[in-house]
């Protein structure tokens, strides 16, 4: 049974939709017990970082997903809260992942300008990980975001939008994806199925 943290941060239906056509068995559930018996975990997510930040620590889900041993998959925001620290709201997080969450820049190094929040479809390169089992360099999954992880000892795949950022991070049992793989087409099935066989 797969475990979708329900912390009143959006995404939850379209989450939900992804793993129907998964064929996986889930609950969308609070209840830290729950989240513990659970064979894996997900922590979605869509909005701010610091009010996302603050309705985990509400529920005292920051102090139990850290903690967790079994596989577990944040999505966008549920990937930012589980590093050091965001920019967004300059708000301290769950520090599985060492990596600070910034500001996307609004030009590149060479002054074109860029869109702030990135929206749409674009690259992960340097996969890393049975995440992207069956994975090809350069797949197109889908984003939409204004902040992004840095690059660290623990990104485990990097897209360019003006700099690189994490595409993804993994450390131990943890995994974390700033796009959308429930909204990625058949790229983002395969990263969920890779991570519901986990």
């Amino acid at each position: 049974m797969t475990a979708v943290v329900d912390y009143d941060t959006g995404n939850l239906r379209s989450v939900a939709d992804a793993l129907h056509r998964a064929g996986a068995e889930f609950i969308l559930t609070a209840d830290p017990s729950l989240l513990r018996r659970a064979d894996r975990v997900i922590l979605p997510g869509v909005g701010e970082a610091s009010s996302a930040m603050s309705k985990l620590r509400e529920r005292g889900l920051d102090a139990v997903i850290p903690t967790l041993t079994q596989p577990v998959l944040g999505i966008c925001i549920g990937m930012q809260l589980m590093c050091l620290e965001s920019k967004e709201g300059g708000v301290g997080c769950m520090g599985i992942f060492p990596a600070r969450v910034l500001r996307l820049p609004t030009a590149t190094q060479t002054g074109e300008r860029l869109k702030v929040p990135h929206v749409g479809w674009d690259t992960i390169s340097g996969l890393r990980t049975p995440l992207f089992r069956g994975m090809a360099e350069d797949s197109y999954l889908y984003y939409v975001h204004s902040f992004a992880a840095e690059p660290c000892d623990a990104t485990i795949a990097t897209t360019r939008y003006g700099r690189p950022f994490s595409a993804a991070l993994g450390r131990g049992n943890f995994f974390g994806t700033q796009f959308h793989p429930e909204k990625s087409g058949a790229a983002g099935a395969r990263i969920l199925h890779n991570f519901l066989n986990l």
